[in-house]
């Protein structure tokens, strides 16, 4: 125990630490306040009966603080200012942003900077930045870390847990990322943008989604810039390693092609934060009309629209997505009469209704195109059949028709002829012609002459004599012989 005090004299745990590094490696400069509620949510509601807020805020982020002071001590993280509430900020060393890329599985050419210096001016757009993560994680406590507290802490963290879900994972998030327009990502030339967020989170529904956070102090014309710095960017094309050329931003992200004909730009989320002077409900349709070109769809015959090489964009309030996360109807995108939820915002809802309807027809169709084959098919066998009865032979005795066993026995060899004895008797009537031409045990046979040589000689010769292919008739001596080869 002594050695762990010195190691760590402020007797943190690997799992705060931990929490630290991937928020702070994510988030770049954030409050105990904010790692605690990222990292920890249980604490929040563990603590929530002590008899102030400073009080709460102080049990809820001492296992954290703690941590934090550990890490300082390891040369890992570092204070980094305040806030303008007085809050302390805290950042990553370069040492703690290696550390944290292994937290993250990130490469560390992919953590960014060490955020010094963001506290000098109050840090009021990266607590934005930061509140925005908060708000689309929207994370859940751990019941199994409350298995031991009171059924009314337990209750309270369920009512939370039973909430709509958030999206992806604190590693699912980079900030302060450079989108050059020129250079490469770890030299970005002049002329691009930086995205204060983005987010990869393709097992909820949102492979690639850019978040600008503006505390309203903006003007529509300074965000219209941005938005076209944005379009620069994602129209730059470069070689990737198969020596193709693809979008710049296909290189370092993973999203679905699209269909031919429509393939839209990743999309681009809005979030206002109401502390400037700005009021969104007149920036927003200003921005509208300035970036018209940059956003809007081709209208289709199906009611739906294509959104090819075009930007999706979508805004919404800080207030709003904190109370109902990205699953509340508070998202609107632009050219949309009304709110949607993101993953409907960022999507094509009425192009994949359209498809499901196209889908549905093509199934009635093929449907109905087997139906029609099988119906002709049927026809045709029914024919066939009729054909085949019409053609059945009859009994020559009995006048019965040809069972077909009986017919397949009398058909023609190769050679025209039929093996059978009787080819124009039924089976009974065939049995019984053989049986009256067997002799009578005990009844003397009739003395038969011995058959001239010219008869016999003939005998011999008929079953070589060929039949018509026709009629079935042998063939004429003159008939055989004109066929004979010459020579």
């Amino acid at each position: 125990m002594a050695g762990k005090r010195k190691t760590n004299p402020a007797g943190s745990t690997n799992s705060y630490r931990g929490d630290v590094l991937r928020v702070l490696g994510a988030l770049k400069v954030a409050t105990t306040d904010q790692i605690q509620r990222i990292g920890a949510p249980h604490l929040t509601f563990r603590h929530a009966d002590k008899p102030t807020p400073a009080k709460q805020k102080q049990a809820r982020t001492a296992s954290h603080t703690a941590a934090l002071s550990d890490m300082r001590h390891h040369g890992l993280s570092e204070n980094g200012g305040s806030t303008e509430t007085g809050d302390s900020l805290r950042n990553l060393t370069p040492k703690g942003l290696q550390a944290a890329s292994y937290e993250l599985q990130r490469p560390v050419t992919e953590m960014g900077s060490t955020a010094r210096g963001a506290g000098s001016s109050g840090a009021s757009h990266p607590m934005a930045v930061n509140e925005t993560v908060i708000a689309m994680l929207r994370p859940k406590p751990n019941m199994a870390r409350l298995a031991k507290d009171s059924a009314e802490v337990r209750a309270a963290a369920q009512a939370a847990a039973d909430e709509p879900a958030g999206i992806g994972t604190i590693a699912s998030y980079w900030t302060e990322v450079p989108l050059p327009a020129t250079g490469t990502w770890n030299a970005p030339g002049k002329g691009g943008a930086q995205a204060d967020i983005v987010l990869t989170a393709p097992q909820d529904g949102v492979p690639l989604l850019f978040i600008e956070v503006d505390n309203c102090h903006e003007t529509a014309e300074e965000l219209a810039d941005k938005l076209e710095k944005y379009a620069r960017f994602f129209r730059r094309k470069v070689k990737d390693t198969d020596g193709r050329e693809r979008p710049m931003w296909r290189t370092r992200w993973t999203a679905p092609e699209g269909r031919y004909g429509d393939t839209p730009h990743p999309p681009v989320l809005l979030v206002f934060n109401r502390i400037g002077e700005r009021n969104p409900n007149h920036t927003v349709p200003r921005l509208m009309e300035l970036t018209r070109h940059l956003w809007q769809g081709e209208r289709q015959r199906g009611g739906h629209h294509l959104y090819d090489r075009k930007i999706p964009i979508i805004a919404v309030g800080l207030n709003q997505l904190r109370e109902h996360g990205p699953a509340g109807p508070v998202f609107a995108r632009f050219g949309r009469s009304g709110p949607q939820i993101l993953l409907e915002a960022i999507g094509n809802p009425r192009r994949e209704a359209a498809d499901a309807r196209e889908q549905e027809e093509d199934k009635a169709r093929a449907a109905a195109y087997q139906a029609e084959v099988r119906r002709a098919a049927q026809e045709q066998a029914a024919k066939q059949a009729a054909e085949r009865e019409a053609r059945r032979p009859v009994c020559a005795g009995c006048g019965a028709k040809f069972t077909d066993a009986r017919w397949e026995a009398v058909q023609p060899t190769d050679w025209g002829a039929t093996k059978d004895s009787h080819p124009h008797l039924c089976d009974s009537c065939k049995a019984s012609a053989v049986a009256s031409a067997v002799p009578t045990p005990g009844r003397q046979e009739e003395h038969q002459e011995p058959l001239p040589e010219w008869a016999r000689h003939e005998f011999m010769r008929y079953p070589r004599r060929p039949r018509c292919t026709q009629c079935k008739a042998a063939f004429t001596d003159e008939r055989w012989k004109a066929i004979e080869p010459a020579g």
